[in-house]
């Protein structure tokens, strides 16, 4: 081995590359913390930031002087303080001009600095810039010594480690960044509010974040738009971290042609343009009906975007669908970290106020120093002047025997006991300072300077005066600066509710034999004569018809029970929609149903968060077999995704019919073969969920089986329809079936012919009703209850509906609203905000005769005004 090569090696240093790794990357993981990410806590300004406006105060660039081309304050930020990339300083600088981004604007910008729709801002080549007032007034007193100043990266100038701002710039304009292994992402605030919750943390430093709360209420936005609950902001305080929801300023403007949704603002951060575009990819996808059009009308008046309602669309429900799926609903996440002496903290909002005051109470000391300071030495030099103008005789002698200007300062320390700088300011006088006028100014200015300095000085020993001079100042700030809140507060947050996407109208439930499953809106359906062959229903599979018709309200509570005894639960939006001759989907893909079962039972409630109304209501069971089961409906008011049990049903049997009811109800019981038994609920005791039930009614056996339930409101007023196979009907009086107990035979309700055929259902109606008869061909009617005269219960009564196809049957009734008493209540909508809530008499039963919903075969004939109103 030759003498080079062990000289190479011994130059050679072995290192783990692990550790090198760890230290190397720890190294520069705090330089991006501490020297380019986090913001400090005390003027909450970046490096970038706090050289960008030292650079331009050192160029002159403030608001009293002409705008300078931002390329020549890059280049001189570069050259001096921030030696990076001239876009990262331009990037910096152009943020700091836009009103979008920062609440209260530091760079005063002319030409383009982009926009809010995300257009970038013109190269520096062409923009021109100034410092604003509010950014020259986070330097003042810069030049006395109220903050520690750096050398520069070449060592050759200094630069102020932190700014001696009067503005809380930390909270009033925020900041973001992302360093390594952690961020910040702070939102803005309003300048007055803080400026108040300041003055607050100095008058009471043990105040608590709800104390400054009631100064500074929430974020402040430069965008506007509403803050939808103060939960997030409450929790983003308190911890610093949290999730602020906005939400854009949106109203909806009506014409004679359609509705328009006008956004005027929106959610800070968001992007315009991008906006608009997602509206519009939305609708073209075809994921947000109800919209024709959205354009951009912003313009000198303001922001400006509009979007056309079609016609037929509920304006609210498309605007709920806007704030869902789009920004125009959105969050801003906080993360309240800043550095506090260096090391980057999480703050909460006392602590960024404290530290805030803490800062200007150091730059107050600061500045009342060096003021004292310069006062007491041109003070000093003030007595030596007055000294020299009291003997001025005297001082011109001994100057003019003096050889030299050093020799005549001597003599003059020596004959009035002066020092040197009072010796060299007599010598250096002018001969203007000799006469009267100015020797007055000298006696002056030295009062005031007194004055001054016992001024300064009570300020420095007293920490009262110190506070109250704070306190002014940024006072003064507030009244220059301090404008009104831009982001309005909404407190109560609400979240998001599926209802609030669809109207709260009026549908048709309608089931096939097969479970296919739709709801149509009850406007398709319109009245016949009686006798009439009616009109084309569903369109359906061979051999399915339509077997159930359940009348509801989109945002009402649709319970399903099968015939083997499940519950399952479905808002009424949730099912399908489809016109009146679709087939609609299949049950089983909507509710996880056994294979061998089938829904044959529905009940339609407006909710199941009223504790009071489902401990006071039951849910009544009818079989097949005649069996009756009374349970509370607080049992079946905990949705479940695969269903619950709700009765034991026997081998054999199965379930026909559910009601709801309020425990004081009579209940009628029919069968097919044309009896019925009316009895008291009161004589069915409340069970349990999983219970079996009791005999409600005693049948003939054969193919003898429960047809349906009804329960009774008004005997004065109701009637009882009942509907056989092949298309009789007839209506009879409540009193003139007899009440006996539950478990008897009953009595005759239908003459039972070969022409009539057997019973298959049974009605409670008024002459306000109509009734929808739907025949296994799918042929449906709607035919006027009042067309009916009242019969004898034992009567065969006439015919309802011509079925005109051999050995067709009926397959469904349902009793609606008429539509006269419809198209009134549409009309007086505005008039009567309670349209939809029957009137309830002393016991809380609903007057089946103001009822206003479509009611039928599926839910609480006993309590409708409860359970079946529109909101």
């Amino acid at each position: 081995m030759d003498e080079n090569q062990t000289i190479d090696q011994d130059r050679i240093i072995k290192i783990n590359i692990e550790e090198e790794m760890k230290s190397s990357y720890i190294d520069y993981s705090m330089s991006v913390i501490v020297a380019r990410a986090l913001p400090d806590v005390r003027d909450g300004f970046k490096p970038v930031h706090r050289r960008i406006l030292y650079g331009m105060l050192g160029l002159g660039n403030t608001s009293d002087k002409p705008y300078k081309k931002c390329a020549r304050v890059v280049g001189d930020v570069l050259g001096k303080y921030h030696p990076h990339g001239d876009s990262s300083v331009y990037g910096a600088l152009v943020r700091l001009a836009q009103d979008w981004n920062m609440r209260y604007t530091l760079v005063d910008g002319q030409g383009n600095f982009g926009s809010v729709d995300g257009d970038s801002a013109a190269a520096m080549r062409y923009t021109e810039c100034r410092l604003s007032k509010l950014g020259e007034r986070i330097m003042d007193d810069l030049d006395k010594d109220t903050v520690d100043m750096d050398e520069n990266f070449d060592a050759t100038l200094q630069e102020p480690q932190v700014m001696p701002t009067k503005i809380p710039n930390l909270l009033v304009n925020g900041g973001n960044g992302i360093a390594v292994g952690m961020a910040t992402n702070m939102p803005t605030h309003n300048l007055a509010e803080v400026l108040d919750g300041c003055c607050a943390y100095i008058d009471n430093p043990d105040i608590d974040t709800e104390g400054l709360m009631q100064y500074i209420k929430a974020p402040d936005f430069p965008t506007g738009a509403y803050i939808y609950g103060l939960q997030g902001v409450k929790d983003a305080y308190e911890t610093g971290r949290g999730r602020i929801v906005l939400r854009a300023k949106a109203e909806i403007e009506s014409d004679e042609s359609h509705d328009k949704i006008v956004i005027s603002e929106i959610p800070y951060g968001v992007n315009k343009a991008q906006l608009i575009e997602n509206i519009a990819d939305l609708v073209k996808e075809g994921r947000l009906e109800g919209i024709s059009n959205a354009n951009d009308e912003s313009g000198r008046q303001g922001m400006r975007i509009v979007v056309d309602v079609k016609r037929d669309a509920n304006a609210n429900v498309v605007l709920n669908k806007l704030f869902k799926m789009t920004q125009l609903q959105s969050s801003f996440s906080v993360n309240n970290i800043a550095l506090v002496k260096g090391r980057p903290r999480l703050l909460t909002l006392k602590e960024c106020v404290k530290y805030f005051v803490e800062h200007r109470h150091d730059v107050t000391i600061r500045r009342t120093k060096y003021d004292l300071k310069k006062a007491q030495e041109r003070a000093h030099i003030l007595e030596g002047l007055i000294i020299a103008c009291d003997n001025i005789d005297e001082v011109v002698q001994i100057i003019r025997k003096s050889e030299t200007p050093s020799e005549a300062q001597r003599n003059l320390e020596k004959r009035f006991e002066l020092d040197e700088l009072q010796s060299k300011a007599i010598v250096d006088m002018r001969l203007s300072q000799l006469t009267g006028l100015r020797i007055e100014q000298l006696h002056a200015e030295y009062k005031e300077l007194e004055e001054l300095i016992a001024r300064l000085q009570l300020i420095l020993d007293d920490p009262e005066e110190c506070k109250r001079v704070m306190k002014l100042e940024l006072e003064e700030v507030k009244e220059k600066f301090g404008d009104v809140r831009r982001t309005e507060i909404i407190p109560d947050e609400h979240e998001f509710n599926a209802e609030d996407f669809y109207p709260n109208d009026p549908v048709v439930i309608t089931v096939s034999h097969l479970g296919y499953i739709k709801r149509t809106p009850l406007s398709e359906f319109h009245e016949q004569a009686r006798g009439g062959v009616g009109s084309k229903g569903a369109n359906t599979r061979d051999k399915d018809f339509t077997e159930y018709i359940y009348p509801a309200t989109m945002h009402q509570t649709m319970l399903f029970f099968t015939k083997k005894g499940r519950c399952y639960w479905l808002k009424c939006y949730e099912i399908p929609e489809g016109d009146k001759t679709s087939k609609g989907r299949a049950i089983q893909n909507l509710l996880n149903i056994d294979a061998d079962d089938s829904v044959n039972a529905f009940l339609r409630v407006k909710g199941l968060n009223d504790v009071d109304f489902i401990k006071s209501h039951y849910i009544v069971f009818a079989t097949k077999n005649g069996t009756v089961k009374k349970t509370s409906l607080e049992a079946y008011s905990r949705p479940r995704t695969n269903g619950v049990n709700a009765i034991t049903i026997a081998e054999g049997d199965e379930v026909v019919d559910v009601r709801l009811t309020n425990g004081k109800n009579l209940l009628i019981m029919a069968n097919r073969n044309g009896r019925a038994v009316y009895f008291d609920e009161n004589t069915v005791r409340t069970m349990g969920r999983t219970a079996t039930g009791v005999r409600g009614m005693r049948l003939d056996g054969g193919d003898d089986a429960v047809v349906g339930m009804i329960v009774v409101n008004d005997p004065e007023t109701e009637t009882v329809m009942v509907v056989s196979e092949t298309g009789y009907g007839k209506r009879s009086f409540v009193a003139d079936y007899r009440k006996t107990n539950r478990g008897g035979k009953g009595v005759k309700t239908l003459n039972i012919t070969d022409k009539t055929g057997k019973l298959v259902a049974i009605k409670n109606v008024t002459d306000d009703n109509d009734l929808m008869i739907i025949n296994k061909s799918g042929i449906a009617i709607r035919l006027a209850v009042a067309n009916f005269r009242v019969m004898g219960r034992a009567t065969q009564g006439v015919r309802l509906i011509n079925l005109s196809k051999k050995n067709d049957v009926i397959a469904s009734v349902c009793k609606v609203k008429t539509s006269d008493k419809e198209a009134e209540l549409n009309e007086n909508d505005e008039e009567n905000p309670n349209n939809g809530v029957m009137p309830t008499d002393e016991q809380g039963v609903a007057n089946a005769t103001n009822e206003t919903q479509i009611e039928g075969n599926e839910a609480n004939d006993g309590v409708e005004g409860e359970a079946d109103a529109t909101e």
